[in-house]
This record gives C-alpha cells, structure tokens and sequence, in this order.
C-alpha cells in the first residue's frame, strides 16, 4: 500500500533514494524494485532487520533490476549520518507527525538531498485526523503516536523556508510543486476504530471493514478495480494521508 507517486517524485533507476522513517519498508521495497540504490533509515532496530531479510529474499528472487542496490540504517531524524547532497530523492512517509522538533528534521532532510533532487513528504491529513483525535483520545496520546496535526500551508511553508520558521536563520529553500491525497478508504476505517475504541479489534464494524481493507490489498487489479475507482473518488475529500512534494533548486 504505497502513498507516494513515484512517477510523480521523478524516481528513476540508478537514484540514490533515502526512504527516512521507512518502518516496515513499503516504499523502500518498491523503490529497490525500480532499479534505485535505497537506503532504508529507521530508529527501529528490530524493523530495520526485518526490512534487510526482504531485500536479500527480492534480489535472491530476482524481483530486482541489475545494478540495483539496498541497504539499511539506524539513527535518528534529527542527525541524519549523511553527507550533504547525498541523495538524489527524499521520501519521508508518515514520520514528522511523532517528532516534537519537526522544523530540525526537515533542515536534514533538505541537507541530504542534492541540488535539483526531490522530495516526497506525506503525513496525516487535517480533516480525517481532526475527526480522529474528537472521537478518541487514545488515538493520540498512545506512546509514540501523533503529537500534530498538520495543515498543507504550515507544513508547505516549514519546507519551502528550509525547515526553519520565520527566524532568519540558515537554510536551503524548497520549491513546492505538488500536492496529493491518498488512501480515501482507509479513513472510515480509522474513524469507526476512534468511536468503537483503538483495541476493540472484535467489534463486528471493525472486522467487516478490515476484511475490505484487506481484500483490496491482497486482490489483483483486475478484481479490486471497483475498490480501486471508489478510493480514487474518496481521496480528494477524506483522503487520510495529504502527500507534498518539493524540489531543491539547482
């Protein structure tokens, strides 16, 4: 289940990619299926270790391009062990949300990305999040979780001043070009979890829900193209994720 276009993004096969707060690795396994040299950087340990089998078991089954290359990384968002300009794409997918000093994190990420490079931010979308923090606390306030909600200007305008607000200190702008929203079925999902309670997995909506959820993803494009029309309907307005993508000038 991706939330960046990659076409969009302007990967291509050869790119160094670094996929920072990659998780299980969703984004970075595909991006190694696309010919990219990926770093996979997490503060996961144990994610991490997981996401390494999967690149050994793709390329063992040659599911990856020749000259293709991935590895993995662990530090921190706020120190990125990169030099400048290393990478060629940024992709950071569902990470500034949890991180308290989001404006360091986003100078990094600039930091690392070459001149002309791109980058994709995505993170929670207002309006389904709002709804999502009314209906639950625990939502929220679970270890680790969400400690914001973004709007597109702020985060827009965080990126585009080089991670820094109004304070004049030092920074390489971005050029915004795009904005996008995904996964349009996912927020009822969410919101009936919310009012039912996060660990009520057993709720009768819950699981019927899931179940749809699930078929979508594990179901060919042939079968799941009704599912696939319905998200791509409901993404302009309850969209879950709000998806931003930006440009370092040369």
């Amino acid at each position: 289940m991706l939330t960046v276009d990659f076409d969009r993004l302007g990967l291509r096969p050869g790119d160094r990619v670094i996929d920072m707060g990659c998780g299980a690795g969703r984004h970075a396994f595909e991006m190694y299926r696309l010919g990219a040299d990926v770093v996979a950087f997490d503060q996961d340990a144990d994610e991490l270790a997981g996401v390494l089998e999967l690149f050994g078991a793709m390329k063992e089954a040659g599911e990856v391009p020749f000259g293709a290359a991935a590895d993995i990384k662990e530090g921190t968002a706020l120190a990125l062990p990169f030099a400048d300009g290393e990478f060629d794409r940024v992709v950071c997918s569902e990470v500034l949300e949890h991180i308290w000093d989001d404006v360091t994190a986003i100078k990094e990420l600039i930091r690392v990305l070459r001149p002309g490079g791109t980058m994709a931010i995505t993170v929670p979308r207002w309006l389904p999040e709002v709804i999502n923090w009314r209906l639950s606390p625990d939502y929220h306030n679970a270890e680790g979780g969400h400690i914001r909600i973004y709007t597109d200007h702020e985060l827009v305008d965080k990126v585009t001043k080089g991670g820094r607000p109004n304070d004049g200190t030092p920074g390489d702008a971005m050029v915004f070009t795009g904005k996008d929203h995904a996964h349009g079925l996912h927020a009822p999902y969410w919101w009936i979890k919310s009012a039912v309670g996060l660990e009520n997995n057993d709720n009768p909506l819950v699981k019927a829900y899931h179940q749809v959820l699930v078929w979508d993803i594990m179901k060919t494009p042939r079968y799941s193209a009704v599912t696939r029309l319905a998200e791509k309907a409901l993404n302009p307005f309850i969209g879950k994720s709000m998806v931003l993508y930006f440009r370092k000038p040369e």
